[in-house]
């Protein structure tokens, strides 16, 4: 146990029906340390986080803050401990004055003074350099200065331990330092900081130590000096570099001819989602990727791409020839298919039959006031249904009663039914048995030899080397290389993501 620890937790366990969230995992903060919690998806971050802040209970374990243990069954037992969360969706209140977001809801009556609250909270956000006044607007202010109006709310409660969940995300360059600035302000106070990221250059930055979560357990705890970028990559993917062997694509595919027009191609394209400007290509019959931990911006750049999120510079060719992408229509009516990276969100309508579910593009595409006839829709999903072996009792079948690959399957069937020259998969085999990933592996590469182009994304570099035969490697929301060839190794993909084989 360390003996300079603000908060210990020890053995924490936690599980859900059919899953081990949190197996026998170990937490050490510091008072007056910034302390990054990374993991990949699935991780067990999250949980960990909600256990500390009494929005789970945990199932064993213990918890001691200051020496002492404490006991933490709700957020107001985290709150009254000294332990505040300040997420990345800010949950203050737009309408209200930045002074009445930081005091409402106190045990204290100070909201019912209003001399003596704009007077506390001037005090406050002076002392923290924060850039407000205490009677304007909260919406008025930039997500940056709310992040910190939510800080400074939590300081001005006593907080010991400040969680901040994913805090950069929506941020700019100038506003992250900015945060930054203030994060070793209360550092240089004694308050202990813990902070969830996905962004690698943020936390040797700002960061003294890191603690690594894979799969609910502990993989370790680590000072910042002792843990290289490329070795933090592979301790988060769980493949230690010299256990790696090189797994070379054996696609049936045909040769891609390298030098044709591509089918499409990107030039400094960049979106709302903070995505740095790009240039992308893509030809007949090759599969290429998107490569990165997860917040990277491997989704949003394929978002980019599709139209679903706003283009905010670049320019695009399909075929040679520029054509405007603003929304997915435009995208579909020049033969680009999607396949989001979360089905039950973007993907599927649950309420929906199998057979609504898999005309549902093909149908935006010919216009609603012009639907299919009966015998149509269940040509076309009877057709697919056989061809890529979907299991359902019948077509008439509402797919949430699917299980997850057969719904996946049914996406599929969506966008191949539209017969794109150009589909992107975003997590295709993602929480899926391994047969179905298999078939789903096999589908790509049969389709890449009948010509199609397709951007292939997945977590697993493993599945990523399987089927690409060229990737795009992404860190902090920009492109940092492409591989091909006998780059292709999980080595050069970590190197790579880290910033190079010295970091």
């Amino acid at each position: 146990m360390d003996n300079n620890a603000l908060l210990n937790m020890r053995g924490i366990y936690k599980s859900f029906p059919g899953v081990k969230a949190l197996q026998d995992v170990a937490f050490t903060l510091r008072k007056g340390e910034i302390h990054a919690l990374m993991g990949e998806n699935g991780a067990g971050k999250s949980t960990l986080i909600k256990v500390l802040t009494g929005v789970y209970t945990k199932d064993e374990g213990d918890i001691t803050l200051d020496g002492k243990e404490v006991s933490i069954h709700s957020p107001e037992d985290a709150q009254h401990a000294g332990i505040s969360t300040v997420y990345q969706e800010i949950t203050l209140c737009p309408n209200l004055s930045v002074a009445e977001n930081m005091y409402i809801g106190r045990s204290d009556n100070i909201i019912q003074n209003w001399k003596a609250m704009n007077e506390g909270a001037d005090k406050m956000l002076k002392s923290l350099d924060i850039p407000a006044k205490p009677a304007q607007q909260l919406g008025s202010c930039s997500i940056a200065v709310q992040q910190m109006v939510a800080i400074a709310r939590a300081v001005d409660m006593d907080c010991k331990v400040l969680i901040l969940d994913e805090p950069t995300s929506s941020l700019d360059d100038n506003e992250v330092q900015k945060l930054f600035k203030l994060m070793r302000d209360l550092k240089s106070r004694g308050v202990g900081i813990i902070f969830v990221t996905h962004f690698l250059d943020q936390v040797y930055e700002v960061c003294d130590r890191i603690t690594v979560l894979r799969d609910g357990k502990l993989v370790g705890e680590f000072e910042i000096k002792d843990l290289p970028r490329v070795q933090l990559v592979s301790k988060m993917l769980g493949k230690e570099l010299d256990d790696l062997s090189d797994i070379k694509s054996e696609s049936g595919a045909a040769a891609v001819d390298m030098s044709s027009v591509p089918v499409l191609e990107a030039e400094g394209l960049s979106s709302t989602e903070g995505i740095k400007p790009f240039d992308f290509n893509i030809r007949k019959g090759e599969v290429n990727g998107f490569t990165g931990l997860l917040g990277s911006g491997r989704s949003e750049c394929v978002r980019a791409i599709f139209g679903a999120d706003r283009v905010v510079s670049g320019t695009v060719k399909k075929n040679g020839k520029t054509v405007k992408i603003s929304k997915p229509i435009d995208a579909m009516k020049n033969g680009i298919g999607y396949l989001p990276e979360d089905r039950k969100i973007d993907g599927i309508i649950g309420d929906l039959s199998v057979r609504e579910n898999i005309i549902l593009a093909l149908q935006v595409m010919k216009g609603f006031f012009k639907p299919f006839t009966k015998a149509e829709a269940n040509a076309f999903a009877d057709e697919y249904i056989k061809a890529l072996s979907i299991k359902t009792a019948s077509a008439d079948t509402p797919i949430k009663s699917l299980s997850g690959g057969n719904q996946q399957k049914c996406i599929l069937a969506r966008w191949l039914l539209t017969h794109p020259d150009y589909l992107i998969l975003d997590e295709p085999t993602r929480g899926i048995d391994v047969g179905t990933k298999v078939d789903i592996q096999k589908l790509v590469l049969k389709l890449a030899s009948e010509g199609m182009s397709i951007t292939f994304i997945s977590s697993e570099t493993d599945e990523m080397l399987r089927t690409c035969s060229r990737l795009i490697v992404m860190r902090d929301r920009r492109v940092v290389g492409e591989l091909k060839g006998d780059d292709l190794t999980q080595n050069k993909i970590m190197s790579t993501i880290a910033g190079g084989e010295g970091q």
